[in-house]
């Protein structure tokens, strides 16, 4: 029988402050899981067999889900009911066809969201042992409105050669996102909230998300509120990341940010997020590539995929499990003697995840 356990909300903290659940049969907590594409399946294999080595109590329910594998993927219905009824979700990259073949302007992963609500994306960019960069000790939280902006898949050729595309922003999605970095930044003991926006130039669209974060920040006076526009943004990012604490941006500048801040500590395998609605939350690495290119060559790094499920097991309570496989981690990347191509190293995803599951021991 299949029985619902309430467990906290301890990671990140959704826009109603309120406790998450997990489903817990025989023991073990279900969790959906997405393996993506390019070298998700490798990567899923590398938490799979972490998870298997420690024995940890969480049961995968596997789905294929693919905009560019269609025939292969599972439909899309099917893979959102079993996120919403397991409220928990180990996700790869999915790739995303520059041109759509049906005239489709939706992606796969935009409609995922849609259907789940999952409107804010938080990815933690922070220096790891071991793993040299320009910048030391950079820790900064870039949380994301997922849902509208851009993204909100409204274009139209007006006439031949003319291509009009809204973009979309609204005071509701506006003030819950600002809300759930105030709420994150208050949880998680942060200093400073930082909105990024253009409202300079997009007068209306912009300075509605920059007012709207302004009016949530009226009811955080301990918390520090300044605002940055998107191209300074970058510009402080690369030179001083160290000032920046949380930061709040709308969907395509978050999308952007997430990524250039990935490449200050070490590139897109070793920084983790997550994707949260009212009711469940979906882990998945922090920059949106599917490294195609390296399928099949087990040469792709593990690291971000691994602090997914850390952040996973954590959320659905499973501490001890979390650190156990945090510590393992940082161990081999310090240790430095099994590092994938991209860390400098020569090891394979394979040797790698090895080396992490001899230091579970």
């Amino acid at each position: 029988m299949i029985i619902p356990i309430p467990r906290p909300h301890h990671e990140e903290v959704a826009a109603s402050g309120g406790p998450r659940q997990a489903i817990e049969q025989e023991g073990k907590i279900k969790c959906t899981l997405i393996p993506g594409d390019g070298v998700g399946p490798e990567l899923v294999v590398s938490v799979q067999s972490v998870f298997k080595a420690a024995n940890i109590p969480v049961e995968f329910e596997p789905y294929f889900l693919s905009e560019v594998n269609p025939t292969l993927s599972a439909p899309l219905e099917q893979v959102s009911n079993s996120i919403a009824r397991n409220r928990v979700c180990l996700k790869g990259i999915l790739a995303t066809p520059d041109h759509s073949m049906t005239g489709e302007l939706q992606t796969l992963n935009m409609k995922l969201r849609k259907s789940l609500d999952l409107y804010s994306n938080v990815v933690h960019v922070k220096s790891l042992p071991g793993v040299k960069c320009r910048h030391k000790n950079v820790d900064c939280i870039i949380i994301r409105e997922q849902t509208e902006g851009e993204y909100s898949a409204l274009e139209h050729e007006s006439v031949k050669g003319v291509v009009e595309c809204l973009k979309i922003v609204t005071a509701t999605k506006s003030q819950r996102i600002a809300k759930f970095a105030f709420d994150y930044a208050v949880k998680h003991n942060r200093k400073k909230v930082t909105c990024v926006h253009k409202a300079n130039i997009m007068k209306l669209g912009d300075g509605l998300f920059l007012k709207s974060c302004q009016e949530i920040a009226k009811l955080y006076p301990r918390v520090t509120f300044e605002t940055m526009i998107v191209d300074n943004c970058t510009m402080q990012m690369v030179s001083n990341p160290h000032q920046f604490d949380v930061m709040v941006l709308p969907n395509l500048y978050g999308n952007i940010v997430d990524n250039l801040a990935s490449g200050l500590v070490g590139g897109a395998g070793v920084v983790a997020g997550a994707s949260y609605s009212p009711e469940c939350v979906v882990f998945e690495p922090g920059a949106r590539h599917t490294y195609s290119e390296a399928v099949g060559k087990n040469v792709a790094n593990p690291t971000a995929m691994l602090l997914c499920a850390v952040k996973l097991l954590r959320h659905v309570n499973l501490k001890r499990y979390a650190e156990q496989i945090k510590d393992a981690l940082n161990h081999v990347l310090n240790d430095g003697k099994v590092l994938t191509k991209d860390l400098g190293g020569q090891s394979s995803t394979t040797d790698f995840t090895n080396a992490v599951i001899h230091h579970l021991r």
